[in-house]
């Protein structure tokens, strides 16, 4: 099992049962309030979920899904798939966690608007809570996919002039762009901390029937996100000064490994 991690080594197998505990435990936990809405009429929902005080099984679901989200995130981390980039230091696996983590919250959005969909159209009984939710999510997605991009350096990139320059120019270059990513974080940061902070501390919410925090969590994320970018690609500058530099194709773009795996399913068919 070691000879196929990435990075985690020993911890592979303990973070690979921690991930399965805490999934169980969040199924477990679920099928309890699952219950307790079929049986109990002052049962918690949807609605509870983003309001835990004093609720313990509802903390304690929170706490158990947050943790598998983590270690689940950790575990798949630890393989590199066909195309991707090796991670080659702290901020690149910072940035591929978060990366999976996206992936993983992807699925929620798809099973989300699912239920919404089986709910609305089926049993007749729309909920007030999937679009919000939806929404939510696929943000958090939308951010944590931007730095994963950096990560990989997967952000659209125009080669043309850029493959004629000597190497001194390619690096000026890059340090360039770097430079452009880092004064637009710091003006960010600058222009949006103080509302931000506002928005956090009050936790201000959508103001909607089932009213999720969405502003006061989002715009806070908002501004964390945008400094990790900035963080990666300083970082993938460094990472990349010393490097022969690479010849930039059309061909690229192309996934071999993945027009495979599409033919090798058609033959299956």
């Amino acid at each position: 099992m070691q000879e196929n991690s990435l990075w985690l080594g020993r911890m592979r197998a303990p973070i690979k049962t921690a991930m399965i505990g805490f999934v169980v435990l969040t199924v477990v936990i679920y099928a309890l309030l699952i219950g307790q809405r079929l049986f109990l009429e002052n049962a918690y929902g949807m609605y509870e979920m983003i309001r835990p005080a004093g609720k313990p099984l509802v903390q304690a679901m929170l706490v158990s899904l947050v943790a598998a989200l983590l270690f689940a995130s950790l575990f798949l981390s630890d393989t590199k798939g066909a195309i991707e980039t090796r991670p080659e230091g702290f901020f690149d696996l910072v940035s591929v966690v978060l990366g999976r983590l996206a992936m993983i919250m992807t699925a929620f959005v798809v099973l989300v608007m699912f239920y919404e969909v089986v709910s609305r159209y089926v049993f007749a009984r729309p909920t007030l809570w999937a679009n919000e939710l939806s929404l939510w999510i696929a943000a958090i997605v939308f951010l944590l996919a931007g730095l994963y991009a950096m990560q990989q350096r997967s952000h659209i990139r125009i080669y043309i002039i850029y493959n004629m320059m000597p190497r001194w120019a390619q690096k000026a270059a890059d340090s360039f762009s770097v430079l452009l990513i880092v004064g637009f974080a710091f003006a960010l940061v600058w222009g949006g901390y103080s509302d931000a902070a506002k928005r956090f501390l009050r936790m201000e919410t959508f103001g909607t029937a089932w009213d999720p925090p969405i502003p006061g969590t989002i715009k806070p994320a908002v501004l964390l996100i945008i400094v990790l970018v900035a963080i990666q690609a300083v970082s993938n500058l460094i990472a990349d000064w010393n490097k022969d530099p690479e010849a930039h194709t059309p061909m690229d773009e192309i996934d071999e490994t993945e027009i495979e795996n599409i033919r090798r399913t058609l033959k299956e068919d």
